[in-house]
């Protein structure tokens, strides 16, 4: 049995700044913040994290932010959702 991981760490990279492959630098947020499990599913059917002002739908398997309120707003065009990578592992996948 696995378990969903409890925190996440969300960051908010403005999409025109890439690295060499084209994909956003999360080494540049424009804010981040440490979301936790709610224990609720979101309306994507993914398991809800919030905090710091954030509330995000996270596929936990890929790490990716499915859904995203940020302040109780959409995100912003121009910004991409990142969940910041486990150390020493890869690069973050991005909404």
């Amino acid at each position: 049995m696995t378990t969903d991981p409890q925190r996440f760490e969300i960051l908010l990279v403005p999409e025109h700044v890439k690295n060499r492959t084209g994909a956003p630098r999360p080494d540049h947020p424009l804010r981040s913040a440490v979301v936790e499990a709610t224990g609720e599913t979101g309306v994507s059917g993914y398991p809800r994290y919030t905090g710091e002002g954030m509330e995000a739908d996270i596929d936990p398997a890929t790490r990716t932010v499915e859904k995203l309120l940020i302040d109780g707003a959409e995100l912003d065009p121009g910004l991409t959702a990142l969940v910041a990578p486990e150390p020493g592992k890869g690069t973050p996948r991005r909404q």
